[in-house]
C-alpha cells in the first residue's frame, strides 16, 4: 500500500463520485477506479458500495477515513517539520494574500514585516482562498489571510475584517439612486463571482439571494471579475462586490457600473488570520511570528 492509495481513498470517501474525484485529482475515471479496487484487495476488505447512480462508504470505509487522514496528515507535515527542525534562526516565511486585500490589511502585513524582521524574512504569496488555506495545512505557508469561512479543524482562525457588500449595478438604469431594495433587482439575473475564485461564502451568498427572492441567473463562460463588470455595464445583470471606495476589488469597475448599498440585505464577506494550531504551541519556531500577528491584527477588530 502507498500513500497515493490513501490520498485517492480520502479524495473519493470524500466526493462519493468518481468522476468528480479523478477531476479533482487531475486523473481519469478508469485508473482511479482500479486503484480503489488495487487498495480493498490488499486490505481485505470492500471500501466502497457502487452502483449506477450512486457510491457510498462500507462500514470498513467509514472506519478507514479518519485513519487515512491522520496518516496523510502525520505525512504532509514532514517537509515543514523538517524545516523548522534544521533550519536557520532567521528564515523565510510566507504569508498568503487573496485576491483584493483591503489596504488596511496590506498596512496591517507591512507592520508584521516590520516586527518580525530581525527572525523572519516574510514574503507575501497571493492565492485563492481555497488554494491558501491547502498551504497552511501542509505546512507551504507560515500564515494566510482568507475570505471566511474556514473548516479545517487543524487550523487555528482569528476574524480581522469585515467588509459590507452591495449591488454592482449597470448606472444608467439606476440613475440618481443612492441605494437599492432587493425588489429593484428582481428582473435582473445575479452574475456569480467567478467560480475558480468563489469561496464557500459566495454559495452560501447565493442560496441566500435565492431565498430573498432573486431567481434569475447569469453564469457567463470562464472569466474574471472584469468580465463579470462589462457584464454588468452592459445591463445584463448585477452581482455583489465591496461597498467601501477604498477596496481594490472597487478598480474592476467599468464605465456605467455603480455600486450601491442594498437596503434590506447587508451581506459582510469576513476575512480571516489563519495558522496551523501545532504551528503555534509553546516552543514552536513559528510561536512568536504567530503571536505578533494576531496582535497587530486584532487592532483592526
Amino acid at each position: 500500500m502507498e500513500v497515493f492509495h490513501l490520498r485517492y481513498f480520502v479524495v473519493v470517501a470524500e466526493e462519493l463520485n468518481f468522476s468528480q474525484a479523478a477531476r479533482k485529482l487531475h486523473m481519469a475515471a478508469s485508473p482511479l477506479s482500479q486503484r480503489i479496487k488495487d487498495l480493498e484487495r490488499e486490505l481485505g476488505h470492500q471500501l466502497f458500495r457502487r452502483s449506477t447512480h450512486t457510491v457510498e462508504l462500507t462500514e470498513a470505509g467509514a472506519a478507514l477515513l479518519p485513519l487515512a487522514r491522520e496518516t496523510l496528515e502525520h505525512f504532509n507535515s514532514i517537509p515543514w517539520r523538517l524545516r523548522e527542525a534544521l533550519g536557520p534562526r532567521h528564515r523565510m516565511a510566507l504569508i498568503g494574500v487573496p485576491a483584493g486585500l483591503h489596504p488596511d490589511l496590506r498596512a496591517r502585513v507591512q507592520q508584521l514585516e516590520e516586527r518580525c524582521r530581525d527572525r523572519f524574512d516574510l514574503k507575501r504569496w497571493p492565492g485563492r482562498t481555497t488554494d491558501l488555506i491547502e498551504a497552511v495545512h501542509d505546512g507551504q505557508l507560515s500564515l494566510a489571510l482568507v475570505r471566511l469561512p474556514v473548516s479545517d479543524p487543524a487550523l487555528e482562525v482569528a476574524q480581522v475584517l469585515s467588509e459590507r457588500l452591495g449591488a454592482v449595478l449597470p448606472a444608467d438604469r439606476f440613475a440618481r439612486r443612492d441605494e437599492v431594495s432587493l425588489s429593484d433587482l428582481s428582473d435582473l439575473p445575479y452574475v456569480p463571482v467567478p467560480a475558480e475564485a468563489q469561496p464557500v461564502f459566495f454559495e452560501q451568498l447565493d442560496q441566500e439571494l435565492r431565498v430573498a427572492g432573486i431567481k434569475k441567473r447569469l453564469k457567463p463562460p470562464r472569466t474574471d471579475y472584469s468580465g463579470v463588470a462589462e457584464i454588468v455595464a452592459s445591463g445584463l445583470g448585477f452581482t455583489l462586490s465591496m461597498l467601501d471606495p477604498q477596496s481594490p476589488m472597487r478598480n474592476y469597475s467599468v464605465e456605467n457600473v455603480a455600486v450601491l448599498p442594498i437596503t434590506d440585505f447587508a451581506p459582510e464577506l469576513r476575512t480571516g488570520l489563519i495558522w496551523r494550531r501545532d504551528r503555534a504551541g509553546d516552543g514552536a519556531e513559528l510561536a512568536g511570528l504567530i503571536s505578533d500577528a494576531r496582535e497587530i491584527f486584532a487592532q483592526m477588530v
